[in-house]
């Protein structure tokens, strides 16, 4: 690429001064407002001593408490709602067992994250010539919405198929509407190219140019692998359902980290165990402050994520901090195919249908370029010998129907001999996989 394209130039370029400036104005305005709207930072910040009229420095975020998901699980629905809710436009909200994260959005806030999810396309190499076909969930999680209001405000063509349609279908939509760019988890872009190979459908054969994939860890040498299956060139994306979604942070055409829009976040990079800051460059959990949100503002939001941030000003031209890509998490969090669940999830699974044993493992897997996920479950010793056949397939079906309307994946159920997945010394691990790094 010849040219540095910008959706806003002027903001993406501020000079740190300036951005810093910007930063604490639009921090201590958010900060009032969430003392004053919302329970749960009048507590926190009173108990801690907060003084507000003292926080005149991006770096003294670090005198506020943290904000964690389970905090957020406990505000369910409104509590974390800074505005009345006549005010809130949207909903979006998290999926999993429990108490879902739920978050709403002012006229302002959708404005703002149509800006910055715009902001990322342009940056990508994206313009308002490209047909851009989204295979992201468009459920109550941001991921698809996001996107999708991002590349029509640039003026691009829109097709919303989200990921629940057949891979057939989408190859067909890529093949007949001249699809030119993908927006999809990379696991689900590696079916789509298997596919591809399986049919015999050659990529010179498509439109298709560019891919933007987002939702999960990917490693650099899948990358290499799409780019060479599809004849694209990827960009990694980064987003929080709980925070913005898609358009927190994304690759420019450089693609040497991850930008971050920082005149709508306040990035910090923490030592999980310390909860200090870690230096500059340095590995560290990710925490992010909104200083736009109306709706649903955090304050120093953990995201469990491990990475790196680096504030020098990208080749590019663009002045915002870059992360890396995300390499872990500080938890057990599993990703597949963009969606996150805990083993704990499929434990309280197993415990609440009848007839399921307990105890399990969890199998993550790449077959060729698809990612798989198997649970295997120890057979109940309970089930007579007669009738153990039809006995463990309405169980398999049960399990796979609630897994997937609780979790939202699809997984298959493998059982295995009784006992041979007990914890303790010699036994299983509870999670295992083997998906290249």
């Amino acid at each position: 690429m010849s040219q540095t394209l910008f959706y806003s130039p002027k903001e993406e370029t501020l000079p740190r001064e300036e951005l810093e400036q910007l930063q604490i104005e639009r921090l201590q305005s958010t900060l009032n407002r969430v003392y004053r709207n919302v329970a749960f930072y009048r507590t926190a910040f009173d108990a801690h001593h907060v003084n507000l009229e003292k926080l005149k420095d991006p770096r003294a975020l670090r005198d506020l408490p943290f904000t964690t998901k389970d905090d957020l699980r406990r505000s369910y629905p409104y509590d974390m709602f800074a505005v009345p809710l006549r005010d809130i436009v949207r909903i979006h909200s998290t999926a999993g067992m429990g108490p879902p994260v739920v978050v709403g959005y002012t006229r302002n806030d959708l404005r703002h994250w149509t800006e910055c999810a715009a902001r990322l396309l342009v940056a990508a190499g994206i313009n308002e010539h490209d047909v851009v076909q989204i295979a992201l969930d468009y459920g109550i999680s941001a991921r698809g919405l996001g996107f999708h209001q991002g590349a029509e405000h640039i003026g691009a063509t829109v097709i919303p198929m989200s990921w629940t349609t057949s891979v057939d279908k989408q190859i067909a939509i890529l093949k007949d509407y001249k699809t030119t760019v993908l927006i999809a988890t990379p696991g689900y872009a590696a079916g789509v190219a298997a596919a591809l190979e399986q049919k015999q459908i050659h990529p010179e054969r498509l439109q298709l140019r560019r891919g933007l994939f987002t939702g999960e860890r990917w490693s650099d040498h899948l990358r290499a692998q799409l780019e060479a299956q599809l004849h694209i060139v990827s960009t990694d994306v980064y987003g929080l359902t709980e925070v913005m979604g898609p358009g927190m942070a994304g690759e420019c055409h450089l693609r040497s980290g991850l930008h971050i829009n920082e005149d709508h976040l306040i990035v910090e990079v923490i030592n999980p165990k310390t909860l200090e800051p870690v230096a500059a460059g340095d590995e560290g959990e990710l925490v992010f402050t909104t200083i736009t949100k109306e709706g649903c503002p955090l304050i120093r939001y953990r995201t469990g994520d491990m990475t790196s941030v680096d504030p020098a000003v990208c080749p590019c031209g663009r002045t915002f901090a870059r992360m890396a890509r995300v390499a872990r998490r500080t938890d057990d969090l599993l990703l597949f195919h963009g969606i996150g669940f805990f083993p704990s999830q499929i434990e309280e699974i197993l415990r609440e249908v009848e007839g399921a044993s307990p105890h399990y493992q969890i199998v993550l897997d790449r077959q060729g370029t698809e990612d798989t996920l198997e649970i295997r479950v120890e057979a109940s010793e309970q089930i007579p010998f007669l009738d153990e056949v039809k006995a463990l397939e309405s169980l398999r079906g049960r399990l796979a129907r609630r897994i997937k309307t609780v979790v939202g994946v699809d997984a298959k159920i493998t059982f295995v001999e009784p006992r041979s997945l007990r914890q303790g010394a010699g036994t299983a691990e509870r999670v295992v996989d083997r998906r290249p790094g």
